[in-house]
């Protein structure tokens, strides 16, 4: 590790609210490791059970079909972790994580994760916290896939992928321009099937691209697209 990337949690948000001393003798029972832009940190055939903690760089969570599609479930930025299910239940891996860019993680053992929920209560809250946030965001993409078409489902993701720069004046803004593949892969239809969907709403002058991000032109009619046209 280099001095610009110190062994410290101090930024992992999971740990925030640790004294300082408690948190130091966790990292003191921490790996740390590098990864490099789409390394695999986590196959879901592993039987691993430690907890991974993102000091530095972003990762996704995706599966794959049997016929080796990628499913994309959510990408994973710095200060926060991945890992926690297996530490906890010790059942295998359900997914597997690949770095999206240069990653640094520290890696913590289920046995010293746990005895850090138990003798910290205000981890535990804050993990379920974490936990019911996943599930919510779990039931939605399954309402999603089970009552929307695919069109729908993309605008379903965009106005997602907007929530962090909603602005006052009914627009939005994503940063940076979402990728084709990348869309395709979490709502489950094709990069074609994107491609001709954010043409057709460039066309109705709903989105533009503006250098490295699209901006969303009338957030409140495409909310109203998403919710039209659902399969019965």
């Amino acid at each position: 590790m280099s001095g610009e990337q110190p062994n410290t949690l101090a930024n992992v948000g999971l740990f925030r609210g640790l004294p300082d001393a408690t948190r130091q003798a966790l990292e003191k029972r921490c790996r740390w490791r590098n990864f490099a832009a789409h390394e695999q940190i986590i196959d879901r055939q592993s039987t691993s059970q430690d907890v991974y903690f993102i000091v530095h760089g972003r990762v996704r969570v995706v599966n794959y079909s049997m016929s080796g599609r990628e499913i994309a479930f959510d990408e994973i930025e710095s200060g926060s972790y991945f890992g926690e299910l297996a530490a906890i239940d010790g059942e295998p891996r359900s997914a597997n994580i690949v770095a999206l860019e240069t990653t640094t993680v520290a890696m913590l053992s289920s046995e010293a994760f746990r005895a850090a929920l138990e003798e910290n209560p205000e981890l535990a809250l804050q993990l379920m916290l974490r936990m019911s946030s996943i599930i919510r965001a779990s039931t939605e993409r399954i309402m999603d896939l089970s009552t929307l078409g695919a069109n729908n489902r993309i605008y379903a993701e965009l106005l997602r992928l907007a929530k962090s720069d909603i602005r006052e004046d009914n627009t939005a803004v994503i940063t940076p321009v979402p990728i084709h593949g990348d869309i395709a892969s979490r709502v489950s239809t094709t990069r074609e099937t994107v491609a001709r969907v954010l043409s057709e709403l460039s066309r109705l002058e709903l989105v533009k691209r503006e250098r490295n991000r699209l901006v969303i032109l009338d957030l409140e009619h495409l909310t109203e697209m998403v919710e039209q046209f659902q399969v019965e």
